[in-house]
């Protein structure tokens, strides 16, 4: 809860109201025994007032009560966070620096950027205080262009940089070619053509979980515990349907296995058939890019924060709000019956 609600402690003091409700005050007779009361005067009993601890078990459960409500609000109620430089830790820290003088927000608090940080505003938009501002900063091609315009409760200053210090490693395609000697050399020959444009590409002999593609140039059937999310075959598999793609009749089926693909080249005997087959692939099989973001402003179009999502911290509060609270009603009505 600390790191929910820097504050929430100055709520502590609530916890006080069940613990004196609990504790009674009771007077009793404190008789001093003498030796002998011949020869003295006699003495009224001496009176003390003690505290007397009732219901321990109603206590606990007011307390645990009072600690959820004080979480709860804590969570969904009392924003805390200010101005906040949302920055990714690959950047450049002195253009960070640069990028937050420049905005005026040297004193605003710094988290790291998350993964999809138009999507994370909204979320945790009930954390921040009316008029806040926001200053998205992350690498160039990791910021992408939304389809919409966004609508935040608060400023939302996004900036692209430059590449990350440490440059990124190509993306590495596993692929299993099941193949003839005769012709597993120009499968090998296709996937290193692949590899110039930039991913790795390696050719290995059985699948794994992260195998992309397997090729099936044998007789027979493949292996019942082979699984990919892509296969090539030269059958058209039955109830496959069409697509063209970079000149290329496809045909595909979806299968249990994965998606089997025909109609290519088998195999590609020429530079052009494996270009054809390339752009085919990247067409098919390939997502489409987002569309990079460099820069964008966002002023606060919204009145009220959007309603919780059901994985917030304050989902499983609520419920423990709702059990404390009905077993304390069960067990007060049961002490006053």
């Amino acid at each position: 809860m600390t790191s929910l609600q820097p504050l929430w402690w100055l709520a502590l003091p609530v916890l006080l109201l069940p613990i004196l409700w609990h504790r009674q005050k009771r007077q009793r007779s404190a008789s001093e025994l003498l030796a002998t009361a011949r020869f003295l005067p006699s003495t009224a009993p001496q009176l003390r007032r003690v505290w007397r601890w009732t219901d321990l078990l109603l206590l606990a459960l007011r307390l645990l009560l009072l600690v959820a409500l004080i979480a709860r609000l804590a969570v969904t109620i009392v924003p805390w966070r200010g101005d906040t430089v949302l920055a990714d830790p690959a950047l450049d820290p002195a253009w960070v620096a640069q990028q937050v003088r420049s905005a005026g927000m040297e004193s605003a608090a710094r988290i790291d950027l998350p993964a999809d940080p138009l999507a994370w505003i909204p979320r945790h938009e009930h954390e921040f205080r009316r008029g806040t501002r926001l200053l998205v900063l992350g690498r160039a091609g990791t910021l992408t262009m939304p389809a919409v315009p966004p609508a935040f409760l608060h400023a939302v200053d996004l900036r692209s940089g430059p590449p990350a210090l440490v440059p990124e490693r190509p993306a590495l395609h596993r692929v299993v070619v099941a193949s003839v000697p005769e012709r597993a050399a120009q499968w090998r020959a296709l996937f290193a053509a692949f590899g110039s444009t930039g991913a790795r590409w390696s050719v290995v002999e059985v699948p794994d979980d992260a195998t992309e593609l397997v090729v099936w140039d044998r007789d027979g059937t493949p292996p019942a515990e082979w699984k990919a999310p892509h296969w090539w075959q030269a059958a058209r598999a039955p109830g496959a349907r069409q697509v063209t793609a970079a000149g290329l009749a496809l045909s595909y089926a979806d299968t249990p296995r994965g998606r089997f693909w025909s109609g290519l080249p088998w195999p590609p005997a020429s530079e052009a058939q494996a270009h054809a087959v390339y752009e085919a692939w990247r067409q098919v099989a390939v997502p489409p890019q987002p569309y990079p973001l460099a820069a964008l402003t966002v002023a606060a179009t919204r009145a009220t924060p959007l309603p919780l999502p059901g994985k917030e911290p304050a989902h499983w509060l609520g419920w423990a709000l709702l059990i404390l609270f009905a077993l304390e009603r069960l067990v007060s009505h049961a002490r006053r019956t």
